[in-house]
């Protein structure tokens, strides 16, 4: 099995593999992590995720500030959920060089073969497997497994070998975001505004002009400024020049008209965006997973994308290496994940309209758009929508429960060993039959796949299923009914085991 690409896609993918029995290579064209600065932090469903597998602390003892209030930018408005007692999306600060070392350290300690320097020049691929050529410190070699993912990034070659389109639209625009301090000329008022010597004051927030918007936060309890802005510009920069703070001065003088003085920069970053989507996930032997896959033109979601990917690849791909894949399994991944980035790309896209309209019409637009935000069931719906829980996949066969596609529910679960949760079963990564209503039948019906998934028996309050069938990336794969006759839910349980799990 190997894995083009040690970015978070790859790496989440090659821990997720080691966890489901199978030994990845992993080769990498950077002889060493990068430190070019991109994403900034993690959100939405991933972290869900990450808790699922007993990984969301060590995260979060990494991150290198304080959890910021549940705000998020959407296309030159914001999604506040901060009056909001349980928001529909969190993020943590966790800049990708720190996320890259904490995936690389977790597949360390899996047994992960990463091989660094190790650029894949060629690749084909017959009916029985997809052989490599490599150019490694050492010289060119040749190797092969039975399947290849590029988790190669935008500019995938593995996804050109494959001979996959990658349509989409490229936006005429340059964003750049940086995290700095500020001289003591400047002075940061306690709403977050900003007066500068010479010009006057610049408020927080988003400041439209003729030539692009700039972008201004801060906190009261940090000396850190966020600046970004957003210009018309058509140069395609190579991502691993990075950005200096002379060019983020220059792109605020263009914008505002104005020079902001800077003292020391934490961050600086520059990227483009794009829409695309990879006509189908899987070519053969060779899929795609990541950047490789899709790209979005709005920040904040790629990330979650990618690991998901990840995840929901993993299991299928060690089950058909296993030998235990019932037909069509590794297929869904296309159909599911597919779906996934269409979700994200229809939001992000949306985005677009909001923030790249100048005149008046555009303005309002942005207002009635805001206004909607004020009520609480539109505001819980588009949180879902960006950080993709409302994701739901189709799922096989009939009589189908209103969670069965959704991603589980953390129940707390009182059992005859102690109260736990459906986090902590999912740290294995393995399917699980829960009974949550005393039902043999079921577990009994679950007795020839005994090998393939873990049975438990518990109670829980606010029950929302005699039972679930949970697939190891964390989704409902089936579901009994609350008092669900046996004649009903048995034969659509043994329907859906067979569905993923094969005939026994």
């Amino acid at each position: 099995m190997i894995i083009v690409g040690a970015g978070p896609t790859g790496l989440m993918l090659a821990a997720e593999l080691r966890l489901a029995g199978v030994r990845p290579l992993v080769l990498e064209r950077q002889p060493r992590p990068r430190n070019t600065p991109k994403a900034g932090g993690l959100g939405g469903q991933i972290l869900e995720l990450l808790r699922y597998r007993g990984l969301l602390e060590r995260f979060e003892a990494a991150c290198t500030g304080p959890v910021p209030a549940p705000r998020f930018p959407f296309g030159g408005v914001h999604l506040d959920f901060t009056r909001l007692p349980d928001p529909p999306m969190h993020a943590l600060p966790l800049p990708q060089q720190l996320l890259e070392r904490l995936l690389d350290e977790r597949a360390g300690e899996l047994g992960v073969d990463v091989r660094r320097g190790h650029e894949v020049i060629g690749v084909s691929q017959d009916d029985d497997a997809v052989t490599v050529d490599v150019r490694g410190p050492d010289g060119p070699y040749r190797t092969s497994s039975r399947y290849l993912v590029g988790c190669d990034g935008a500019r995938s070659r593995i996804r050109d070998w494959a001979g996959v389109p990658f349509p989409g639209t490229v936006y005429p625009e340059v964003n750049r975001l940086a995290q700095v301090t500020l001289p003591d000329t400047v002075n940061v008022r306690g709403n977050g505004d900003v007066d500068v010597p010479g010009f006057g004051t610049i408020r927080a927030g988003f400041t439209r002009t003729d030539h692009g918007l700039l972008g201004l936060g801060s906190s009261p309890d940090s000396a850190i400024v966020s600046i970004y802005t957003i210009e018309e510009e058509n140069t395609d920069y190579d991502d691993d020049i990075p950005m200096t703070v002379t060019e983020l001065q220059d792109s605020v003088r263009r914008v505002l008209g104005a020079d902001l003085p800077v003292a020391e920069a934490a961050r600086l970053s520059r990227f483009t965006f794009k829409a695309r989507q990879a006509e189908r996930y899987r070519e053969g032997r060779i899929l795609l997973a990541g950047d490789a896959a899709h790209l979005f033109p709005a920040t904040g979601v790629a990330l979650n994308a990618g690991m998901l990917d990840a995840v929901n690849l993993a299991w299928k791909l060690a089950a058909d290496l296993h030998g235990t894949a019932p037909a069509g399994l590794l297929d869904t991944y296309h159909a599911e994940r597919h779906l996934a980035g269409a979700r994200t790309l229809l939001h992000t896209r949306a985005q677009v309209a909001l923030r790249r309209g100048h005149d008046a019409a555009a303005e309002a637009l942005r207002e009635v758009f805001q206004e909607l935000l004020a009520d609480e069931q539109p505001l819980r719906r588009m949180g879902a929508l960006v950080a993709g829980t409302d994701i739901r996949y189709p799922m096989p066969g009939t009589g189908h429960h209103p969670l069965a596609g959704a991603f589980a529910p953390d129940l707390t679960l009182h059992t005859g060993q102690g109260i736990t949760s459906v986090a902590k079963l999912m740290h294995p990564a393995r399917p699980v039959l829960l009974d949550l209503a005393d039902r043999p039948e079921l577990r009994q019906t679950a007795r020839d796949w005994r090998h393939l998934l873990d049975v438990h028996t518990a109670k829980t309050d606010d029950r929302p299923a005699d039972a679930l069938l949970i697939r190891p990336d964390g989704h409902v794969a089936w579901a009994a009914g609350l008092d669900e006759s046996t004649d009903s839910a048995t034969p659509t349980l043994r329907e859906a085991l067979s569905a993923w799990f094969g005939t026994p």
